[in-house]
C-alpha cells in the first residue's frame, strides 16, 4: 500500500480529532500519550508488538472483551492491588499501609542508585525525582484542597499531570532539580496528611460530598464524593510506583 508522507515524524499536540475517519493510514512507530479513544471503532488492523497502559474497559478485540482478563491477571500478578479498591473506612487503612510499605521498599532502592540517574528520564516517562514530585501534586489536589478545603495547598516543587496546562496559582516548574532529600521530606509530609485522615475515617466521612472550595484552580471548584477522592489518591500512588520501578529496572540494568 502506498502512502503519501505529509505528516510523517511530526509532534501533534492538543488537537481535536472527534469523529476523524482514518483509512490506509500507516501508524508505525507512532507514539500516543494522554490520548482519548473512548468510542474507537478500528477494523481491518494490523496490530502486533503495540503496548498499551492506561484506563481499559470495554476493550473488544475480534469479539472477545479482553478488559476483564486482563484486569484478572494484574490482581493476579499484584495480590495487594485488590486491596487498593476499599470499601470502608477500615479498607482504606489498610491500603495505605500497603502503599507506605511497598514505597518504603522503592524508595530504599532509589537510594542505592546514583542520585543523578534518579533525574534521568525512561523513553520519555517522568524521572523518578519527578514521579514523586506529581504524587505530592496530586495528594494535595485530592485531599489538600478537594476534601480538606485548602483553595492553595501547593508546594513550588508539584509537578502537575502534563495534559493539565497552565492554571493560574498553580506551580509548574519543570527545569527544577531538587534533591532526593529534599522531594522525599516534602513527600513524606503530604503522606502524613492522608495518614492522619484516614486513621479518623468514618463510614459517615467515606459517602458524604466535599465542599466545592471557592476559589478556583485544580480540581474544578465543585462537590466531589469523598470515597472518589480517596481511590484517586490509591490509584496515583499504586499505578506511578509500578512505573517508577518499571524505570529503575531500566537504569539498573535489569
Amino acid at each position: 500500500m502506498r502512502f503519501t508522507d505529509g505528516l510523517s515524524g511530526k509532534r501533534i499536540e492538543r488537537v481535536d480529532l472527534t469523529g476523524t475517519f482514518f483509512r490506509a493510514v500507516d501508524l508505525r512507530d507512532a507514539r500516543f500519550e494522554q490520548v482519548v479513544l473512548t468510542g474507537a471503532r478500528m477494523r481491518g488492523v494490523d496490530l502486533s508488538t503495540v503496548t498499551v497502559d492506561g484506563d481499559v474497559e470495554g476493550l473488544v478485540i475480534n469479539g472477545v472483551d479482553v478488559a476483564p482478563f486482563v484486569y484478572a491477571e494484574l490482581d493476579r500478578r499484584y495480590p495487594d492491588r485488590v486491596k487498593m479498591r476499599p470499601t470502608d473506612p477500615a479498607g482504606f487503612r489498610t491500603a495505605w499501609d500497603i502503599v507506605e510499605h511497598l514505597w518504603d521498599g522503592t524508595v530504599a532502592r532509589a537510594r542505592a542508585m546514583r542520585p543523578e540517574l534518579l533525574h534521568e528520564r525512561v523513553d520519555g516517562e517522568w524521572s523518578f525525582i519527578e514521579t514523586l514530585r506529581h504524587l505530592v501534586f496530586a495528594t494535595d489536589a485530592w485531599v489538600g484542597r478537594v476534601i480538606l478545603g485548602d483553595p492553595r495547598p501547593w508546594d513550588a516543587l508539584d509537578l502537575p499531570f502534563d495534559g493539565m496546562g497552565d492554571v493560574p496559582g498553580v506551580p509548574w516548574d519543570r527545569a527544577v532539580r531538587p534533591s532526593l532529600d529534599e522531594v522525599l521530606a516534602l513527600r513524606k509530609d503530604r503522606m502524613a496528611v492522608v495518614r492522619r485522615y484516614v486513621d479518623e475515617l468514618t463510614d459517615e466521612q467515606l459517602e458524604t460530598h466535599t465542599t466545592p472550595v471557592p476559589e478556583p484552580g485544580w480540581p474544578d471548584s465543585v462537590s466531589y464524593p469523598v470515597r472518589d477522592c480517596l481511590l484517586m489518591v490509591l490509584n496515583e500512588e499504586w499505578q506511578h510506583r509500578l512505573y517508577a520501578e518499571r524505570d529503575l529496572d531500566i537504569l539498573s540494568g535489569n
